[in-house]
């Protein structure tokens, strides 16, 4: 479990750690949640203690006066309402369970917009105009599903930097004297793959209605190659060496490579620097998939008019994963883009520029928006259970550092925002 509130009530905790990946697999603490909260080496106690927190901004970013608006959403539960989402900013829309989010945001902003820009045939839930989409140039969703679903897909093929890192071996002299070309260094084409294995570096086992099991394979122990195609190095490295290498340490090695040297950057930028180059996709946990994704939005060029749709992205992860995740969200929303996330976590709510809380209530109790505006607005909000809980946190001895000297964000009555400052970096506290 990684909720708060569970861990503090558990009667006890088993803490493994340090960290990820390679850097982690060991019994870091146990104990009581009091226990915990003074192991020095565990990061979920530092957490729990308040040594350690989440970031959030002192004040939300300004609004753009750009909207993209849904009219007349009636889908499901939803009333017959009008929501209208702000450009250029990170917007979190919350509610109960049951309450329209994953309605309003999933099946029908999604869909519509895809129907729009892409000319999707994926038919939106029911709603009756959508505006402002022209200020889009993508609507892009990105979830917890894996960045593959065969061993043959791995970070390095996903990132695009394999394709970088097979031209590197086919320029090695040893590989013009063979004649071998960047196609032999592929796992997906015959010639420098192992035949047994057909490059996967695992044999799949059939199990007659179970789940096929995978075993390494017997002929190149893992990996993937045939001894002709390992027998290049480059730097006594061979194209299997690189793969089994993390992307930390893959770093120094092709830092000469500038867009492999800037795709592994942003990977270690948010936390994947654990995870190896050819390590299994069907490996990574949602977490991790999710981050990749990221990552790898953040390295493309950007045009500050994509709109990225995350469906509560916070599900699975730890505390300190949290932080990395929203240090990447905003750094998406910093570039320009607009960033609209579903979430019940405190964490990210009070972290959005701007909030849509739907309900009040699940199922027929809900449907309709109770409450939109700034963290602190929401937090004045009568019948918002999103604003008792926002409330709580102000109130709070923590909260009350937070609370932004400038006045309160409010809408001009044709829509557009108020003048407001763009937030420096010490607008940020814990």
């Amino acid at each position: 479990e990684h909720d708060e509130e569970t861990i503090r009530h558990a009667d006890y905790v088993v803490d493994l750690g340090p960290g990820a990946g390679k850097l982690g697999g060991q019994l870091v603490a146990e104990g009581t949640p009091e226990d915990i909260m003074h192991a020095p080496a565990s990061l979920t106690g530092r957490y729990l203690s308040g040594e350690q927190g989440i970031m959030h901004r002192m004040t939300p970013r300004a609004l753009t006066g750009k909207w993209v608006t849904v009219e007349g959403a009636r889908s499901h539960n939803l009333r017959d309402i009008t929501a209208r989402f702000p450009l250029g900013v990170m917007t979190v829309v919350t509610g109960v369970s049951g309450s329209g989010k994953s309605t309003l945001v999933n099946d029908i902003l999604y869909r519509a917009l895809a129907k729009e820009l892409y000319g999707s045939r994926e038919e939106p839930g029911e709603y009756t105009k959508i505006r402002g989409f022209e200020n889009i140039d993508k609507a892009i969703r990105i979830d917890q599903s894996p960045i593959g679903r065969t061993p043959r897909s791995n970070p390095a093929t996903y990132t695009g930097v394999f394709t970088a890192i097979r031209d590197l071996f086919a320029m090695l002299p040893e590989s013009r004297e063979r004649g071998y070309k960047a196609g032999r260094f592929s796992f997906n084409v015959t010639g420098g793959r192992c035949e047994a294995c057909q490059g996967d570096g695992q044999r799949r086992i059939e199990m007659n209605f179970l789940p096929d099991v995978y075993v390494q394979c017997e002929v190149c122990n893992g990996r993937r190659y045939n001894q002709e195609t390992l027998a290049v190095k480059f730097n006594g490295y061979s194209i299997a060496d690189v793969l089994d290498l993390s992307i930390e340490d893959a770093l120094p090695l092709l830092a000469d490579i500038p867009t492999v040297r800037q795709k592994l950057e942003t990977l270690v930028e948010v936390g994947l620097g654990y995870i190896h180059l050819g390590q299994a996709a069907t490996t990574l946990s949602g977490g991790e998939a999710q981050r990749m994704k990221l990552a790898r939005e953040l390295s493309k060029r950007q045009t500050g008019r994509t709109l990225y749709l995350l469906d509560e992205p916070t599900t699975g992860l730890h505390f300190d994963d949290v932080r990395k995740l929203l240090e990447v969200l905003h750094r998406l929303t910093d570039l320009g883009n607009t960033v609209i996330i579903i979430e019940h976590n405190l964490d990210v709510i009070r972290n959005a520029d701007w909030i849509i809380d739907l309900g009040p209530e699940g199922g027929e109790d809900g449907g309709r928006i109770v409450a939109e505006g700034t963290p602190e607005q929401i937090a004045g909000v009568d019948g918002s259970h999103t604003g008792e809980f926002l409330k709580r946190f102000y109130e709070s001895a923590q909260g009350r550092a937070s609370i932004s000297p400038v006045e309160p964000f409010a809408l001009t009555p044709n829509g557009s925002s108020g003048k407001r400052r763009r937030n420096a970096k010490k607008d940020w506290v814990q």
